[in-house]
């Protein structure tokens, strides 16, 4: 399967066998559970090696060099051990110098967004006057600055009130692109489509942004456009306060926002669909501060007509339940990759638990987030927990720690940061500090893996050296975005690495048995000090190794859920480069894939893992 000193291996003739079963009945249509295709131990672990855990290590866990395995072994070393039947002579061995590990250890695992607000013009664009070429090279300019920051993820607003910040012949082109809404930018170009390009290029997730309801922001200044929802369908569309809001009683208005959001699946290269905290309207107050009912009578009158016998609030709740398992369901029908996410209010209800007091989301957004959690109807869910750690009402450890409880479904808890207050000016900030205190809490709570950061702008200005903070301390080293282990896609391509002649520093190159290219590469290097790990982008074909002195290399494939493949790696020694696997060993590749394969044949027989 490897080529050797220029030579073709010659392979075992039940390892011919395996590989050509491998191809006619594996490889061409492969579809994995991810669950049974995370990380494999190394194909030659050393005999002290430690196994990976599956869904990778903990980014803030720190392992001196060598790890678990630096230590010297209980028994004596094989050089100065006695063979049974040989006397019991034998030269004192030196003390042995603490190794590092022959396998190479669990890549970090962490989710590290941020999200790109549209709307009032807050990250992007920064002006509704910019040209196509200004508007790109901001957007160029904003997804550099996340990967130096080593994020993995951008939650980029694409719908922000009824509108588009891309090619849709639904809703109108935004006012906050072009100034005016309904109107196409020129030259024109489709935002949405280059932002999952070069954040792509960049190994950065892509997962659009959208608004389920809100229709007008107060801050627009154009005219509504012809094809906009309250101009098309003014009896969907509600004034509220100095909003526009679209009725989420009216069936007709769930049907479209799922028909917009399936279409953006549809059509572009997403990695993940956001809706935020914005359900039923935040409410309005008149001039006395007395709340302004929201205008639903319409809308309630016909349930009840029809039957309906819910309260009005528990029919509101029910209206927001219907959209969002409708989203859920749709996306994953549509691509099974795009993952799912809500970002609602951080707090469910004041007294849960006891301490906490606040906004009541339940009540007054009508978003039962508890629920959602609860019913698994979510792939990641993000509070936003916008307080500090010492608030003791709204506590920030306090309130992960209740929502973890109810995540009963293990999927994945990020919660989101108010990183815009982190060094900024007024009563409600708080120091940088306080902003890697939440990361480092996120970080110990069991079931939380990662973070979203409100907003982009705070990097892009460097508010109060924050970027510096982040860098040379929790973010100092890239990470993996957690696997998605509940959602059915093809396993990562079988990783092919060979190491290049004639090239003046190390250089290996990249590709895959079969058609398919993976999502990214994990490339881990071994020196005499330590293993360094580079994820890179799946298109990458050639990688120059980090370091000098590297004597191992350990590729894995990574799917677009994050499931990593099983390893390949090489030895390079003093001599001939080995190749690893050997025969034995690619036995043992081909017997475990094949054997995946059998135990996906019999769990599909009964449906879904996890029921949906």
């Amino acid at each position: 399967m490897f080529a050797r000193h220029g030579r073709p291996r010659v392979l075992t003739p039940v390892a011919r066998q395996l590989r050509a079963a491998l191809q006619s009945t594996v490889v061409c249509a492969l579809v994995l559970l991810p669950s049974a295709c995370r990380s494999r131990p190394a194909v030659t672990p050393g005999p002290d090696a430690t196994r990976p855990s599956p869904s990778g290590a903990p980014v803030g866990a720190v392992t001196p060099v060598g790890g678990a395995e630096s230590t010297a072994p209980a028994t004596a070393p094989a050089a100065s051990r006695t063979p049974a039947g040989r006397g019991t002579s034998a030269v004192p061995a030196a003390p042995a110098r603490p190794r590092v590990s022959e396998d190479a250890p669990p890549p970090p695992r962490e989710f590290r967004g941020v999200w790109v607000a549209s709307v009032a013009n807050i990250d992007w664009p920064s002006s509704r006057t910019l040209t196509t070429a200004q508007q790109q090279q901001e957007l160029i300019d904003l997804l550099d600055r996340a990967a130096a920051l080593k994020l993995n993820a951008v939650i980029f607003q694409v719908r922000p009130a009824a509108d588009a910040l891309y090619a849709s012949k639904i809703e109108p082109w935004s006012e906050y692109l072009t100034g005016t809404q309904g109107r196409a930018p020129q030259p024109l170009w489709d935002p949405l489509e280059f932002a999952v390009r070069e954040a792509h290029k960049r190994n950065l997730e892509l997962h659009a942004w959208f608004n389920p309801y809100r229709a007008k922001h107060p801050g627009a200044k154009s005219a509504l456009a012809g094809s906009h929802i309250a101009r098309t369908n003014p009896s969907l569309v509600k004034r509220y306060g100095e909003y526009l809001w679209m009725d989420p009683g009216e069936k007709a208005v769930r049907e479209r926002t799922v028909r917009v959001v399936l279409d953006v699946v549809q059509r572009y290269d997403i990695d993940g669909v956001h809706i935020d905290d914005y359900f039923y309207p935040y409410p309005e107050t008149t001039r006395r501060g007395r709340e302004i009912p929201f205008p639903d009578d319409a809308s309630f009158k016909k349930y009840r007509a029809g039957g309906g016998t819910l309260g009005r609030s528990d029919w509101r709740r029910q209206n927001v339940d219907l959209l969002v398992q409708a989203l859920n369901d749709g996306v994953h029908q549509i691509k099974p990759w795009v993952k799912f996410g809500i970002s609602p209010f951080g707090i469910w209800r004041p007294g849960y638990p006891a301490q906490i007091r606040g906004f009541d989301a339940y009540e007054k957004l009508y978003a039962d987030g508890r629920k959602w959690l609860r019913e698994g109807w979510v792939d990641y869910f993000t509070p936003q927990l916008y307080w500090p750690t010492t608030k003791e009402a709204q506590s920030y450890p306090v309130l992960l720690e209740w929502w973890a409880k109810e995540n009963v479904h293990a999927r994945h808890l990020w919660p989101g940061n108010f990183t815009s207050r982190a060094g900024g000016p007024g009563a409600s900030a708080f120091p940088v500090s306080e902003l890697v205190e939440q990361i480092r809490v996120t970080r110990v709570q069991p079931g939380a893996t990662g973070n979203v950061h409100f907003s982009m702008k705070s990097f892009l200005i460097n508010q109060a050296n924050m970027n510096e903070a982040l860098t040379d301390g929790p973010y100092a080293q890239s990470a993996l975005v957690p696997p998605t282990s509940w959602l059915l896609v093809p396993a990562p391509p079988v990783p092919s690495v060979r190491l290049l002649d004639g090239t003046s520093l190390p250089t290996i190159e990249l590709g895959t048995y079969g058609k398919d290219a993976p999502w990214q590469w994990l490339v881990q290097s071994r020196t005499d000090q330590e293993w360094i790990t580079q994820i890179l982008p799946g298109t990458t074909t050639r990688v120059v190794l980090p370091a000098s002195g590297i004597n191992k290399v350990t590729v894995r494939a990574v799917n677009r859920l994050g499931i990593e493949s099983a390893p390949i790696s090489i030895t390079m020694t003093v001599g001939p480069l080995q190749h690893e696997p050997a025969d034995g060993e690619e036995f043992a590749v081909l017997r475990h894939t094949v054997r995946v394969a059998s135990t996906f044949t019999r769990l599909t027989s009964r449906g879904r893992a996890d029921g949906r």
